[in-house]
């Protein structure tokens, strides 16, 4: 199976979640919630932060996902149905496939 581009695409956030205003944070904004993370590398069990945890449904196509674990250095690899079961996500359209432009 190959790798699909796929992308955070606003509208579609918005799309599923109504007339929400929705923004992406900024690194000073969060930082705090994760302690003991490098910037930028926050694992995805947000549920351990007391964060809700949002998962696009084409995750579920991949039998494996792979996220940092809180730095730079190492990455965990964990079957879907595990991080499932572990932090119980909401499923919300919020990824939209990258168009190829010409170079």
């Amino acid at each position: 199976m190959g790798f699909r581009c796929l992308k955070f695409d606003l509208r579609m956030e918005k799309a599923s979640f109504g007339p929400i205003e929705a923004r992406l944070a900024t690194e000073v904004e969060f930082i705090s919630r994760f302690p003991e993370c490098e910037i930028g590398a926050m694992p995805s069990f947000g549920n351990l932060f007391d964060l809700a945890v949002y998962i696009d449904p084409t995750l579920s196509k991949d039998d494996w996902i792979y996220f940092n674990a809180g730095n730079h250095a190492q990455t965990v690899r964990l079957q879907y149905r595990d991080f499932v079961a572990l932090v119980t996500p909401k499923i919300a359209a919020l990824v939209g496939e990258i168009k190829k432009r010409a170079a």
